[in-house]
Parts: C-alpha cells; structure tokens; sequence
C-alpha cells in the first residue's frame, strides 16, 4: 500500500489514485450522458409525447428509490472499487444492447425503457459508491477541493457527453450507443485498476438499525437534512431536462444538435464554477449565504430558460443555472464527506444519492406531467418559481443553515 502523500503537497491531482478516480468519473458520467440524450430524442420522435419522455425519469428513479438501502449497505460491507467497477460494466452492455437494436432495426418503448431500468438499477449501486471512494485516495483536509476538482472533471463530461449524443444522433442512434458503450468500458478498466490508499472501513453486523442507520444519521443533523431536502424540492420543481427535447423542436425550432447543445450549457456554468471554486476558497464563511443565493439564482434562470424562444438566450440561462447548481453540489457533497465517519459513507451517500436522484428523476417525471397537463413554457416557468419558494421557506425552516459559516459542522 501506498505511503500517504503529504498534505502540503500542491494538489489532488498529483495523487495517481485520484487521477484514475476522476478518469472513471468522467468516462462513466460522458457515456451516461450520451445516452441520455440518444434516448430522450429517439424516444420523443417515436411517441411525440410529453409524458413519455417524463416516464424516462421515472423509470430511472423507482430502481434508486427501491434499492437506496440495499446499496448503502452493501457499500459499507464489501469492496467499494468492486462495486463500482461491476456497474460500469452491466452498463456497458445495456449500451451495446441499445446499439445494436438500433443498427439492426429492431425495439420499440419496451425495450427502451427497459434497457433504461437495468442501466439505472446499475447507476442506483454506482452513484452512491463512487463518492466514498475519495476519501479513500486524497487526505481528508483536501476533501472539498477534490471534491471541486471532481465536480468539474463530472461536468466536463456533461458538456461534453450532450454535445457527443446531438451531434452524433445524426451518424445514427446505433453508433451513438456504441461510443457510450466504448465510454463505459474505459471508465470500468479505470475504476478497476484505481489503488486504494487507506484501509476500508469496518463491517458491522446486519440489523434493521444498521439498515436504516444513513437515514437516522442525515435526520439527526439539521445541516445536512436542511441541505439535502433543500436540492431535493428545489430541483424537483425547477429541473426542466426532461423537456429540453420540446423546447429543441418545437419551441426553438432546431434538431439534435440544439438539444445537445441545450443539455450541455449548465454543465458549461457548472465547470467554470467549480473550477472557480476549487481554484479559490469562496464558500469559506459564508456558506448558508453562498448555498441560498445560488438556490435564488437557479431559480430566476429556469424562468428566463422558459420564457425565451432565442437559442443564444436559452443556452446562457441554462449556463447560469449550472453554475448555481455547481456551487450545491460542492456544498452538500463536502458536508456529507466532511461530516460522516468512514464506515458509515455508504449509507448517507446511498440517501444523499436517492434525494439527487429524487430531485432529478422524479424531477424529470414531474416536468413532464405538468408539460403534458399546462403546456411546456408553463411547466418550466412555474418550477422556477417554485424552486425560489423553496429556498425562502427553508431560510425560515432551518436557520442554522442560513447561518452556516463552515462545512466542518462537527
């Protein structure tokens, strides 16, 4: 095993097993993301319909919703690189299904949206597992910055990933899912050569209080439940991916190319934020204030986002909500890393993971529905608002978070 570096030293990036971390991250997030957009667009061209598309997020949110304790307890008890590394790798071969029923012509919904539960009861045991990984490679005082650093190489790939799915939609869905499953077997062989650098954590006997231990643990801390159920309602009602392939054909008037480029704006704001964050020390005394404004910021973007019918103006509101996202992201990834012992990890990431997942997912099904009830513009405009009602109110519910000054809450 690996000497641990010195804490002084210059960066995590200096650190080889942060490096294979990152490659992983980027390799499995710019696959998943390719994907996304292929299926979004090949699943609205075959049905035209709103609720279809917002169906797409649910069913990649009932495999997290129904395994969430399962994962975190299988990540606090066996091999985490093990874990991640076998996900990667069912996901690449959901992706070659995909390609080569789109080649040879053949599938219809059915074997979409179930290709989309199998990636996603993949993703439901990855994306939990992958962040308690960095505590295992970089030492803990260079938590939040690695955790900037990792968010950006994560948002690279979803600049990236949209820009790869539109463009190469053209060239046909079959090569599309083909690159993603290409993505996906080099991010496996990353995560599956990644050195570990300090010893895992220790295995606790099987109860139905260690079970349920990550809940117990987020619920008996306000910071952390107030940050996390904060995202949670916030991007519930502002999310709007699921119908950025509407606003791309109907609303902008464009093809694949404009969706790949709507879905890679606030990845674009995202990486220049974290970037920024992980350059300069921002959040330190005054991180309640930063998380908030970031909140109202996302808030007012998704209306300007679905009120406009100019691409330019579409993009740069998407960008802004990026960038208020990517200053969450830091905040509430560092706050469960910084604030939860080792052997615990896997269970608050598996809960922190499902109200992401929440947020998002279920986000997108919801988007959809109003969509499908009230029209696309005025289910993105009312979600904005939405999402600046929320950060409001949890100003009032949960002052201690108004008043967080550091991410070290213990």
């Amino acid at each position: 095993m690996p000497a641990p570096a010195d804490p002084g030293s210059p960066s995590p990036l200096s650190r080889p097993a942060f490096l294979h971390f990152v490659a992983g991250r980027f390799g499995a997030s710019l696959a998943y993301q390719i994907v996304g957009v292929a299926l979004g667009w090949q699943v609205y061209a075959m049905t035209g319909s709103a609720l279809d598309l917002g169906l797409i997020g649910l069913a990649q949110f009932l495999p997290m919703a129904v395994l969430t304790l399962a994962v975190g307890h299988v990540a606090d008890r066996y091999d985490r690189r093990t874990i991640v590394a076998t996900c990667m790798a069912i996901e690449a071969c959901a992706a070659l299904v995909l390609a080569y029923a789109a080649l040879h012509g053949f599938g219809g919904r059915a074997l979409l949206y179930t290709t989309i539960v199998v990636m996603s009861s993949a993703r439901a045991f990855e994306a939990p597992t992958l962040p308690t990984l960095l505590p295992a490679v970089v030492p803990r005082a260079w938590i939040p910055r690695a955790t900037a650093l990792s968010t950006s190489t994560n948002q690279a790939a979803l600049i990236a990933g949209p820009s790869l799915g539109g463009v190469g939609y053209g060239l046909g869905a079959g090569w599309v899912y083909g690159a993603a499953a290409v993505m996906y077997v080099v991010a496996f062989a990353c995560i599956a050569t990644l050195v570990i650098e300090r010893a895992p954590p220790r295995k606790e006997v099987t109860t139905l209080r260690t079970l349920f231990a990550g809940i117990t643990f987020i619920f008996q801390r306000r910071v952390l439940l107030g940050t996390l159920s904060l995202d949670l309602f916030a991007v519930l009602l502002g999310g709007a991916t699921a119908l950025l392939p509407i606003y791309a054909k109907d609303i902008l008037h464009a093809g694949p190319w404009a969706l790949g480029a709507l879905r890679a704006a606030p990845a674009c704001g995202a990486v220049l934020m974290a970037l920024l964050l992980a350059r300069r020390d921002l959040l330190s005394g005054n991180v309640g204030g930063m998380l908030f404004g970031a909140l109202m910021i996302f808030g007012v973007a998704t209306v300007v986002f679905g009120l406009s019918t100019s691409i330019p103006l579409s993009v740069a509101a998407l960008a802004a909500l990026g960038a208020a996202d990517a200053i969450s992201v830091v905040v509430r990834s560092s706050l469960v890393q910084l604030n939860t012992p080792d052997e615990m990890l896997g269970r608050v990431s598996a809960v922190n993971t499902l109200f992401v997942g929440t947020s998002n997912q279920l986000g997108e099904f919801r988007a959809g529905l109003s969509a499908a009830a009230l029209g696309a513009v005025p289910a993105v405009v009312l979600g904005g608002i939405g999402t600046v009602a929320v950060a409001c109110l949890w100003m009032w519910w949960f002052p201690e978070l108004r008043r967080l000054r550091s991410l070290q809450t213990a």
